[in-house]
């Protein structure tokens, strides 16, 4: 009996390297063919060995560093830039040209330090864009850093390169269009492996199934089969004592009351938290067609927005000033219509709501703070239906007043106060936390 198993065996390993042995070789020999090491991922430039000098990028960096930028500029920085555009921030083509990246480096891991300090370039940034502060990023290393800045570099003139910054011409120079046909090559010729060897596995348990019932038939026949063999045959797997087994019981139950417990405390911590809350509004007003394509500032709608407590929702009679002419044949502007004839104001479904234990001003922000919309909405002006983008908890206020600078360059009244901070917390900016700005009755009184 252990004889014929063992011919079995052999028969089955013979039967997988006939059939996997010729596809492997022919990928291997594809891939070699086209200037691909072989174990590289399809699509993909090797790490180093790979990138040619002329893939190099601002900062030093290689393809390999340049592949890495972009994934740290798509999870850090793309909220809030893009290359060859203004997003929040402004474009960043250039700056490499601009700004060295020793000047960078500290710049992207505490600007307010880098404007706190009276770096001229620094504050005039600061200035430029409507004093809107940038998140600090201290977890970020120097190279990954310079990895982002040769990222940006890269993309400079033209638009990112879909699935990754390291184009098929940057990984091979001068021969960059036979590289990027010899990755495309290998991609396909990978996918096609992948499925031979799917089939093959499949070939196999079904192959093994077969092979096992002819076993079983033959051996049944066999009348020179001593005890222990034929109490091998015949032994069938008892799927009961899975279930009477008090240890799988055990973990069972260990797993379940672990997920009710994550479960029940991830409901607890986010009673109260309406961050992507959107909500459908009685009239479908897009913000993106009048803040975005057609550049209306927030203000001529939310008139108080520097000047009161809070940002009004805007009135009918602000609406007619423009669609008293403008599209007055819409159905969604006939709401407006209809809510002016009734003498009804329109209800629309608030979004930003803060608790009433929490004091809150709007124009302490907008127009002392000088805080842009963005900081805290988020990029409203893409926004057809508007939702609340930031989390608005006191954790969240609390960091902001913890990393935002205070302008206090020819304001009198900060003149003693900024010099008895940076008397005992030198090299730290002067925040509105250093302001009192985290003390608990400034939001809660």
């Amino acid at each position: 009996m252990n004889s014929f198993l063992s011919r079995t065996s052999s028969w089955v390993l013979a039967l997988f390297l006939a059939v996997a042995a010729p596809a492997f070789a022919q990928d291997a020999a594809t891939v070699s063919k086209n200037g691909v090491t072989p174990g590289t991922a399809a699509g993909a430039t090797p790490a180093a060995a790979a990138a040619p000098a002329g893939a190099q990028g601002a900062g030093g960096g290689d393809a390999a560093a340049i592949a890495a930028g972009d994934a740290l500029f798509k999870n850090n920085c793309a909220q809030c830039h893009a290359v060859n555009d203004k997003v929040v921030g402004p474009a960043l083509a250039g700056i490499t040209k601009r700004r060295s990246i020793s000047w960078l480096i500290p710049w992207v891991k505490n600007s307010s330090k880098v404007i706190a300090s009276g770096d001229e370039y620094a504050v005039k940034l600061f200035n430029d864009n409507g004093k809107q502060q940038m998140p600090a990023f201290p977890q970020l290393s120097d190279k990954e850093i310079t990895s982002i800045m040769a990222w940006v570099t890269s993309q400079e003139g033209g638009p990112a390169p879909a699935g990754g910054g390291v184009t098929a011409a940057n990984a091979g120079g001068a021969d960059g269009k036979d590289a990027g046909a010899g990755a495309a090559a290998a991609g396909g010729y990978t996918d096609i492996l992948l499925i031979v060897l799917v089939v093959v596995l499949i070939v196999l348990v079904v192959t093994l199934a077969i092979i096992a019932n002819l076993m079983k038939d033959v051996l049944q026949g066999r009348k020179d089969l001593d005890g222990r063999d034929v109490e091998l045959l015949e032994q069938r797997f008892d799927w009961t004592k899975l279930y009477r087994s008090t240890a799988l019981r055990g973990i069972v139950g260990t797993v379940f009351a672990l997920v009710l417990l994550y479960e029940g405390v991830q409901s607890v911590m986010a009673v109260g938290l309406t961050q992507g809350y959107q909500p459908t509004q009685p009239i479908a007003f897009s913000h993106k067609i009048h803040a975005g394509e057609n550049q209306i500032n927030c203000a001529y709608c939310h008139t108080s927005v520097y000047k009161a407590k809070s940002a009004n929702i805007p009135s009918a009679n602000i609406c007619m000033n423009c669609h008293s002419q403008i599209k007055t044949e819409s159905p969604e502007i006939k709401k407006i219509y209809r809510a002016i004839e009734r003498k009804q104001p329109i209800q629309w479904v608030r979004v930003h709501n803060l608790p009433d234990l929490a004091y809150f001003n709007h124009s302490q922000h907008t127009q002392v703070g000088g805080i842009q919309c963005q900081t805290c909405h988020g990029p409203i002006q893409n926004m057809e239906v508007v939702y609340q983008y930031s989390a608005l908890t006191m954790g969240w206020c609390i960091n902001c007043h913890r990393e935002t600078p205070l302008n206090t360059k020819g304001n009198a009244y900060y003149d003693n106060l900024v010099k008895l901070h940076d008397k005992s917390n030198n090299a730290v900016p002067f925040t509105v936390s250093s302001n009192g700005g985290t003390e608990c009755s400034k939001c809660h009184y």
